[in-house]
């Protein structure tokens, strides 16, 4: 999967410690972006509200907030092979007729 240009991932600890400073320290959004080299001060609104609402797991990589899109369509086994056996006995009579007319 491809990211946008100019995205920014940061590591665990980097938004921990961004969360710690708001609300131990009470630091601004401005100031924590500062100390901490981040690109955008909304950034960490949407972590603090991402950790209220689950906690750590809101920054996990398996996390199910993060899977996203339709999942794969899987087809009955057995349903699959009886109808690529109907294919199949299809195929064999169209064969049989076109090699017949010929």
């Amino acid at each position: 999967m491809s990211r946008k240009k100019g995205m920014k991932h940061y590591l665990l600890a980097t938004k921990l410690e961004a969360i710690r400073l708001f609300e131990e320290e009470g630091k601004a959004h401005k100031e924590i972006t500062e100390l901490l080299g981040l690109r955008d001060p909304k950034r960490i609104q949407k972590w603090l509200q991402a950790y209220r609402r689950e906690g750590e797991e809101a920054f996990q990589k398996n996390s199910k907030r993060r899977k996203s899109g339709r999942p794969p369509k899987r087809e009955n086994t057995k349903a699959y092979i009886a109808r690529l056996e109907v294919e199949n006995e299809l195929l064999q009579d169209l064969n049989t007729i076109t090699t017949r007319d010929a």
